[in-house]
């Protein structure tokens, strides 16, 4: 969802500046900073955002830079003239000696430098704003789909990495059973007063592994992985479901570490863990 998009466009003698970005949310958290001109197009602007980022924390700003010359702010001529003649009056009736510096004196007066024309925003404005808003969103977007196709290499690597750690698990799998009966076999030898039943004992052993079978777990894994994938496949804006995925992922790896008793399955069923730990972090990114 991080993303950064600018565009500028020439209207008159105006320059329109637009500029976005964009950081992780859960849903469209945007603030617009809009030039007072432009306010009245506020609800378009917000659709224009909304329709085209979906999600995240967005900053929108749009400003205006004039040409100092154009923008400069006109003199009452004639006004300074009826303050010049009025002063020059009430000094000769007065007596009160006339200002050294006129010009120092009539720019303060009041209404001298009062700007009084309104802007008003015309359609073909506003179109060139509109256009460099469109542009400054597209660059955003393209921004963040160069960070998306960055971001789905990520999770290929990761969700490989934990395949590849499943498959080791399984030889130590197939060789945890014969330990489990040689330790309760030798532990039964340790007592030479004892006498047992080998069918009953075989019972025990078969209870006692389907307990900490994990075929089940290693299968709804596998389906996580693979259904991972295929959504990272589907269209834009499944950052949310990526992360029910994992998070489905992680309770089968948990299970899974909990009937390892074996310390060489513990040790793959950690690693399984950071690499998903991984993808947590960085699913947050993902629209």
């Amino acid at each position: 969802m991080t993303g950064y998009g600018k565009a500028v466009a020439a209207y008159k003698e105006k320059k329109i500046n637009v500029e976005i970005k964009s950081l992780n949310s859960k849903q469209l958290d945007l603030s617009t900073r809009i030039a007072p001109l432009y306010r009245e197009r506020e609800m378009e602007i917000r659709q224009m955002v909304s329709e085209a980022l979906v999600r995240g924390k967005v900053d929108f700003s749009i400003w205006i830079e004039k040409d100092t010359l154009v923008d400069a702010t006109p003199i009452n001529a004639a006004l300074v003239e009826n303050y010049y003649h009025q002063l020059r009056t009430i000094a000769k009736d007065t007596g009160i000696p006339e200002p050294e510096n006129w010009f120092s004196t009539l720019i303060r007066m009041p209404d001298v430098l009062t700007k009084t024309d309104v802007e008003v925003l015309s359609d073909e404005e506003w179109a060139a704003a509109r256009q460099a808003i469109s542009e400054a969103i597209g660059h955003l977007v393209s921004f963040r789909q160069q960070e998306g196709a960055a971001l789905q290499g990520k999770f290929s690597e990761k969700i490989d990495n934990i395949e590849r750690l499943l498959g080791e698990i399984e030889p130590w799998e197939t060789a945890r059973v014969e330990k489990i009966r040689a330790r309760i076999v030798d532990g039964l030898k340790t007592i030479p007063e004892a006498d047992y039943d080998k069918n009953r004992l075989e019972q025990e052993l078969i209870y006692y592994i389907e307990k900490l079978d994990i075929s089940e777990e290693k299968q709804r894994l596998a389906n996580h992985l693979k259904y991972f994938r295929e959504t990272m496949e589907e269209p834009a804006g499944q950052g949310k479901k990526l992360g029910f995925i994992a998070q489905e992922m992680g309770r089968e790896i948990n299970t899974t570490g909990s009937k390892s008793n074996l310390a060489e399955m513990q040790n793959i069923v950690v690693k399984m863990k950071d690499e998903l730990e991984q993808i947590k972090e960085q699913v947050l990114n993902a629209l």
